[in-house]
């Protein structure tokens, strides 16, 4: 129903959306079509514009037209006036009365002259106003045509985006709102069958209702008629009772104490080289052993320092132990865990030890500062480093107490509530950080005073490795410190709180929490036998024709063992002539082959010596020679027997005969160590199946009994006579009895 009411709002939401672009649509669509109009409006105004424009230039056509024909009547004017100039000044001697006429038409012409000249620069003055205005219009046209063409190129632009986000909007909502319908249709699906499975639970619960109140209405009435007495009534009683197990608790509780003994045996590690590091510092500084005696102080300090392993290991024994006793199945609280009482004493006993070496420590840090080569700075060094020994004293002694609290539980009842525990565990983590700081500014105060120790003349190499390998050990004592804290405070929640171990609402009694456990791990044990299946059994007849099956098989034994000796006789018989023929066979390859080239020696020497009856006469008397010296030797060996010929051959006869012989024998071992590798598998495979028939791996419902031989090793063979069982879904066959002989 939730996801209908979901769907529901996302197609509210999606309709909304729809309406607003589809309202936004129509706005875009006005807002186009008034582009279109002043676009219609502008191109009318511009059209209006050219043709005012057409109108000015045929008016300037006109202009120019009528200022040519001036320039041409002007012309024409200023011949005649020449000619009659001319004409003056011929007729110069005649009457007044034609001079005056001249003059007369003189003035006239120069008037008309003057008015055609200033008519004509009025006309140049009119069409150079006009020219440029009709630039300056044609200009700003121009500019405004340009403007607008880019203001349609935009408006166009946002229409086409617009459009296109408009259609792909469109197509997003009509594939939304199909994916919704066919949602809608599951989902509609899903509610019936829902509502009919949840028709089907009521039914199923009012059945089981019922049932539970008749089982109630039974158990009630068994209690009040059965049940002598309420165990929980009385906290002895109910102490007693198996109290309910949160495993959950037992195995972080058991991953708890495993990083807390990771981590305290990094503590202890750095603690040990600490004070190690600080009495062999003590032995170089200021004063060197091996030159003079160091002052009895440093000797006492030195010796208490050389026991600190006695006073650290048991930290971390103690640990460990507690890790431990916190199994899966245990009950881990405060009042159960008592190995947690052996680690506060062994802590108590550590604390003890650093109030012991306190004073030893301050002692030998003032004669560091009585030294003649120690400088102010170096005593100031001093003193902070007695500040910072005295603090971690303090923290440690303080750390004592918080966990000799937590460890009262365990030794007796109600010694502590939840809330102390909670505060305990508080005042623990602050300790805790508190000890971080007091390494920190120790190991920086230390780090410090090596770094002024450098600058000193009598300062040896000994010294200086003692220095580093002390501020090493002060850097992990930080870091360790610094892993417990983050560690403690990371787990302080779970340390606090309650594991919920409480049978029937009473605490848990520390006295009985080892009977408790006991009781429970029974109750377990029991349930698991009765739990476990019964194996199969075997008829009676059966069972009887099996034993004289055995009975039979074991009488038989004795001439079985004989046979496999007599087998293995003649086995080694046979193996030992089988070596024999193989060298008397490799042997006559070699004499063989000798004989090859011997006779193409001598047929060489034939061939060069041009005399074949000499050579062969010679040949048949060094035959017979060699025939006669033949000897023949057997030596019989642990391996087998070889029949050696003795002959008169050369040294290379014989180391090659040696060779041979030496080959054979690798040969022969490295077949042998395959077989005994072989047998070794065989028996671990025969014992396994014998661990598990003893064990109970398959019914014993037998058929039959077999037998098989194991050989083993070359010169050692083992004769491994071993019977089996086969059943009817498997066979085994493991060993019984083994004879070791030697060749």
């Amino acid at each position: 129903m939730a996801n209908v009411s979901d769907l529901q709002t996302k197609y509210s939401k999606l309709a909304q959306e729809y309406s607003k672009l589809r309202a936004q649509n129509q706005v875009l669509k006005k807002a186009v079509v008034d582009e279109q109009t002043s676009s219609n409006s502008l191109k009318d105004e511009l059209k209006q514009k050219e043709q005012s424009l057409r109108k000015v230039h045929q008016e300037m056509d006109s202009l120019s037209f009528r200022n040519q024909q001036l320039t041409k009547r002007v012309e024409l004017l200023q011949e005649e006036l020449l000619t009659s100039e001319n004409k003056n000044k011929r007729s110069k001697n005649k009457g007044d009365s034609p001079s005056q006429m001249n003059l007369q038409t003189q003035s006239v012409f120069d008037e008309d002259l003057q008015k055609k000249i200033q008519e004509n620069e009025r006309l140049h003055i009119q069409f150079y106003e006009a020219d440029e205005q009709y630039r300056r219009q044609e200009a700003h046209l121009k500019a405004q045509l340009h403007q607008l063409q880019k203001e349609s190129e935009q408006h166009q632009a946002v229409v086409e985006a617009l459009t296109n986000k408009y259609t792909e909007s469109m197509e997003k909502l009509q594939s939304d709102k199909a994916h919704l319908e066919v949602k809608v249709q599951t989902l509609e699906r899903e509610a019936k069958d829902c509502r009919i499975r949840t028709e089907e639970c009521q039914q199923q619960l009012r059945k089981y209702q019922t049932e539970l109140s008749g089982q109630l209405k039974h158990s009630s009435r068994v209690i009040q008629e059965k049940v002598p007495f309420n165990d929980t009534q009385r906290s002895d009683y109910n102490s007693l009772n198996v109290p309910i197990h949160n495993r959950r608790h037992q195995l972080k509780a058991r991953d708890v104490s495993a990083q807390a003994q990771g981590f305290v045996q990094c503590l202890v590690s750095a603690l040990l080289n600490f004070h190690s590091y600080t009495e062999q510092r003590v032995h170089i500084y200021p004063l060197d052993s091996s030159i003079e005696a160091i002052s009895p102080v440093n000797q006492k300090f030195s010796q208490y320092l050389h026991e600190n392993a006695s006073y650290l290991r048991p930290l971390e024994e103690d640990l460990l132990h507690l890790h431990d006793s916190i199994t899966e199945d245990a009950i881990t609280t405060l009042e159960t865990v008592g190995k947690l009482q052996d680690f506060s004493t062994s802590f108590s006993a550590y604390s003890s030890f650093l109030k012991k070496i306190l004073p030893y420590q301050l002692t030998s840090l003032e004669e560091e500062c009585d030294a003649p080569l120690c400088t102010s700075a170096l005593k100031a060094k001093n003193r902070e480093i007695q500040n910072d020994m005295k603090r971690l004293t303090a923290v440690f002694d303080k750390l004592k107490s918080y966990v000799s609290l937590l460890a009262v539980p365990s030794l007796r009842l109600d010694a502590m509530c939840q809330s102390s525990a909670n505060a305990v565990f508080t005042q623990l983590s602050a300790g805790l950080h508190g000890l971080h700081d007091v390494t920190r500014e120790l190991s920086q105060h230390y780090s410090q005073k090596v770094c002024v120790e450098q600058d000193l003349p009598s300062v040896t190499q000994k010294f200086r490795t003692t220095n580093e390998c002390l501020l090493s050990s002060l850097a992990s004592l930080t870091n360790s410190c610094s892993k417990i804290t983050t560690f403690f405070s990371n787990n302080l929640d779970f340390f606090a709180s309650c594991p919920g171990y409480s049978p029937r609402g009473c605490g848990v009694n520390p006295l009985q929490a080892d009977s408790m456990i006991a009781n429970k791990r029974h109750a377990s044990r029991y349930m698991s036998v009765i739990r476990k299946e019964r194996s199969e059994s075997v008829p009676y007849r059966e069972a009887l024709s099996n034993r004289h099956i055995l009975t039979s098989s074991t009488e038989s034994r004795e001439g079985l063992m004989q046979q496999v000796l007599q087998t293995q006789e003649k086995i080694s018989r046979l193996e030992q002539e089988k070596e024999h023929w193989l060298l008397e066979a490799q042997l006559g390859q070699v004499r063989l082959e000798k004989e090859n080239q011997r006779i193409a020696q001598l047929e060489a020497k034939v061939a060069w010596a041009g005399d074949g009856g000499q050579s062969h006469s010679s040949a048949e008397s060094s035959d017979a020679a060699q025939t006669d010296s033949t000897e023949l030797i057997q030596d019989t060996s642990v391996v087998g027997m070889v029949t050696i010929t003795s002959c008169s051959d050369s040294a290379d006869d014989q180391e090659s005969r040696e060779r041979l012989i030496k080959t054979h024998y690798l040969n022969r071992v490295s077949e042998l160590t395959a077989q005994l590798q072989m047998c070794d598998s065989k028996a671990v495979h025969f014992y396994a199946e014998l661990c598990l028939v003893q064990s109970g791996g398959f019914p014993l419902k037998t058929k039959y009994i077999h037998c098989s031989l194991v050989y083993c090793k070359a010169g050692n063979s083992v004769l491994c006579w071993s019977f089996g069982l086969t059943s009817q879904k498997r066979q085994a066959a493991p060993a019984t009895t083994a004879k070791q002989t030697e060749k």
